[in-house]
């Protein structure tokens, strides 16, 4: 072979080879960027798994307590004669700059301790208060937010029972359900039926799987508590929709006591089924 089909023979398999070797780089950096996107959504998803709930702020009527990246319960009480100083639960869900709050704590004071709280710590817009039910533990501070011209959201019967009862009455009303934003995510807010009272309603904030039960769901190893105004036999199939309607739940917040998983639908279903 001469020097000149030597020297095109050479060139040739160079950039034969070159080429493949581009092909291959190419193939190794998507390769690279695929594991990349996959190790970073593991260690995202087992952060969140992994989160430890922790009391963030303690004063001597107000608790609140982190239990995810964007969520925090508010824990006030109320005295009472048959069950003491009982200890009453309300969620906060966060998004970017807004929030919205389930549950008001037990009076106008606490509440306005609340809402500085979010303001000043979280730095964050309250877009709405949504009182779950009629009875002062879920909205009993409900005019402290109503001072701050933040809107307020229930379920029509809750609205008519506030008024039946001449306590604060929530501003807008919903029939079945209500979907509100809170920054780039949204809340749900739905009736399913009667149980604690004629109008209990939840609320679920699907981006970190929280259903926040208020007094239709007990913690575990609970009572049955105040039934003055409940449907016990209805209580059950009320809840059992309600798992129904949110598999995926990972948190569950009672009205009353520590928050768990899906085991406090399923322990207040069995604690109320008709024998």
């Amino acid at each position: 072979m001469d020097k000149k089909n030597t020297f095109n023979s050479s060139v040739y398999r160079y950039f034969v080879i070159s080429s493949a070797d581009k092909k291959a780089m190419r193939v190794m950096k998507s390769i690279f960027v695929i594991l990349f996107f996959f190790i970073h959504l593991s260690c995202h998803s087992q952060h969140k798994k992994n989160f430890k709930a922790k009391e963030i702020y303690t004063s001597e009527n107000l608790i609140i307590t982190q239990i995810s990246e964007h969520s925090f319960i508010h824990t006030s009480f109320k005295q009472t004669n048959d069950f003491g100083n009982v200890p009453c639960n309300g969620l906060i869900v966060k998004n970017g700059s807004e929030t919205i709050v389930f549950d008001t704590p037990t009076n106008d004071k606490v509440s306005e301790e609340l809402i500085q709280w979010i303001n000043k710590t979280l730095h964050s817009k309250i877009n709405a208060v949504i009182p779950t039910h009629f009875h002062d533990d879920s909205a009993g501070g409900l005019q402290a937010f109503h001072n701050h011209n933040i809107p307020s959201y229930s379920y029509m019967k809750t609205i008519e029972l506030a008024k039946e009862n001449n306590f604060v009455v929530p501003q807008n009303s919903f029939k079945d359900s209500l979907i509100l934003k809170v920054g780039n995510e949204k809340t749900i807010t739905k009736f399913f039926g009667e149980g604690h009272t004629k109008d209990n309603s939840v609320g679920y904030f699907p981006s970190e799987n929280i259903l926040f039960g208020g007094c239709l769901l007990k913690e575990l190893e609970a009572g049955k508590g105040y039934l003055g105004d409940a449907n016990v036999k209805a209580w059950s199939s009320t809840v059992e929709k309600v798992k129904k309607e949110f598999p995926n739940v990972k948190i569950v917040v009672p009205g009353h006591g520590e928050y768990g998983d899906q085991s406090l639908l399923d322990y207040t279903i069995n604690l109320f089924k008709i024998q």
